[in-house]
């Protein structure tokens, strides 16, 4: 009988596994009442990659310090890369600064304290949630926290592309930006949870589709964004394979993305 001993799983080790980059803060720009566009800058960017719709984790507290040990997930956190530019070695991340009561974390606090010059650690670029240029037509269904991925998702398509979107907000001064003459769905929660939305679904629903299924991408809260894609396969017709979702979040939880 064998008596090699089986490793421990270490949570930390995929995070130590990716490539990690050092950069700083360059510009902070509030984009909507509740959002801000936080740029990046690093002499290493220029010998990474990056796809639209990839992320980058920032790391927001030490983890290799005691902290970080016994508490892995208040380490870091996970943003979509707005922007990217090889050439002017920075990237950009929206962050949505609204969360539900109790929810607010570390990268919330990291946002709103966010100032030029600030370190920054980060890994990546990293993700598989990309366009599938093939399709005959593209869907895009989210709220606040899905619009870093669906600008430059969209962008990537280019303007040839048949592309409709449903995007989720608290209030018309709250609504997220997107490609410009791209169209657009907007619906308001005006009060009511993000979690579990039935008004991106509703919103979902009465929008005109085409017969024939499409490509969806579909990205946010987690149970909103199972509702929306048993929408799409019960009602609209559409094969489950045809709809890529991306739970960003949920209440209760970290580290879903």
């Amino acid at each position: 009988m064998s008596t090699q001993r089986t490793p421990a799983r270490n949570p930390l080790a995929r995070v130590f596994a990716e490539h990690f980059a050092e950069g700083e803060v360059a510009g902070v720009e509030r984009v909507a009442p509740t959002m801000l566009r936080i740029r990046i800058a690093s002499p290493e960017l220029d010998r990474l990659s990056w796809e639209p719709g990839q992320h980058v984790r920032i790391q927001i507290n030490d983890p290799l310090s005691l902290y970080g040990i016994v508490r892995p997930k208040e380490t870091l956190r996970t943003y979509t890369v707005w922007e990217f530019s090889a050439a002017d070695r920075s990237f950009d991340v929206l962050v949505h600064l609204y969360a539900p009561e109790g929810e607010g974390g570390i990268g919330l606090a990291w946002a709103r304290e966010a100032a030029v010059g600030d370190r920054v650690v980060f890994w990546g670029p990293r993700g598989d949630f990309a366009v599938r240029p093939e399709a005959a037509h593209h869907l895009f269904v989210g709220e606040e926290t899905a619009t870093a991925a669906f600008w430059p998702m969209v962008r990537a398509l280019g303007g040839g592309a048949e592309v409709r979107a449903v995007l989720e907000s608290e209030s018309e001064e709250d609504e997220p930006p997107f490609p410009a003459g791209r169209p657009a769905v907007r619906v308001h929660r005006r009060g009511e949870p993000a979690a579990r939305s039935r008004t991106l679904v509703d919103g979902l629903a009465g929008l005109d589709l085409p017969e024939t299924p499409g490509a969806a991408y579909v990205a946010g809260e987690a149970r909103t964004c199972q509702m929306v894609r048993d929408h799409l396969v019960s009602v609209r017709g559409w094969p489950r394979e045809d709809i890529r979702t991306v739970p960003f979040w949920t209440p209760g939880k970290r580290g879903l993305h």
